[in-house]
């Protein structure tokens, strides 16, 4: 039985566990993925909490699944988020392949990544559907040390001082990303440096999708991404 530990969405700042669309997102990968158990991770929100919160959460979360033997969660794990979620499973899975613990998978929903520099999709698409680029900035400002750039670490994980991955033996990505989404740029280059560094990744590009269109099931796109996760998960 695949143990799927998902971290939810809402820019690091807002948005739960217990939130009714993420709620209904997780019952969903039950059936979808053969049984599997879903572990939603309450972690720690800022601008009370900032990094590295989140993803002390995160990895206290897997370390925990782990540990529970009815689990058996040995060789089953996958780590799934969407926006923030997917930056925190990113940045788990980073730690869990340098302390050598085995995760099959990592799902990333357009997962939030960014910079200093502004791309062509974050000109492009600002303001026109839901997310500004100041509100981007607003949520990195609140979730990184204070004074720090958006090319820290965190947020710039292919940038000038992120952490070095060739060879690192990171899980295979399913990296989701829609064609609406103005922080696009971003995870298509978070693609480009996982290939580049050796790490089998799989893009699904949705061209006129939006962000959040796996919440509601009167989609195409919907459809098309239940089908690519549920394949992923079965392909292990």
């Amino acid at each position: 039985v695949p143990v799927i530990v998902f971290f939810h969405g809402g820019s690091f700042t807002h948005s739960s566990a217990g939130s009714a669309i993420y709620d209904t997102f997780c019952r969903r990968l039950v059936p979808l993925c053969g049984g599997a158990v879903v572990v939603s991770v309450n972690y720690r929100r800022s601008p009370e909490n900032r990094y590295p919160c989140a993803y002390d959460d995160g990895w206290a979360a897997l370390k925990w699944v782990k540990s529970r033997p009815w689990l058996r969660s040995d060789v089953h794990v996958y780590l799934a988020g969407d926006s923030s979620g997917g930056n925190i499973a990113h940045h788990v899975a980073v730690k869990a392949a340098e302390a050598g613990i085995s995760i099959l998978g990592n799902i990333l929903l357009h997962p939030m990544f960014g910079g200093e520099a502004r791309t062509e999709s974050e000109k492009r698409l600002d303001g026109k559907y839901f997310v500004t680029v100041q509100d981007r900035d607003w949520y990195w400002r609140a979730f990184l040390p204070e004074g720090e750039s958006r090319d820290h670490p965190a947020c710039n994980v292919f940038g000038p001082r992120s952490k070095n991955l060739e060879g690192m033996k990171l899980p295979k990505s399913l990296v989701v990303v829609a064609g609406l989404d103005l922080i696009q740029d971003w995870q298509l280059a978070y693609v480009e440096g996982m290939e580049r560094t050796g790490n089998q990744v799989k893009l699904i590009f949705l061209q006129d999708a939006t962000i959040g269109f796996y919440f509601l099931p009167n989609n195409q796109h919907f459809h098309c991404l239940m089908e690519e996760i549920k394949n992923f998960v079965s392909a292990a």
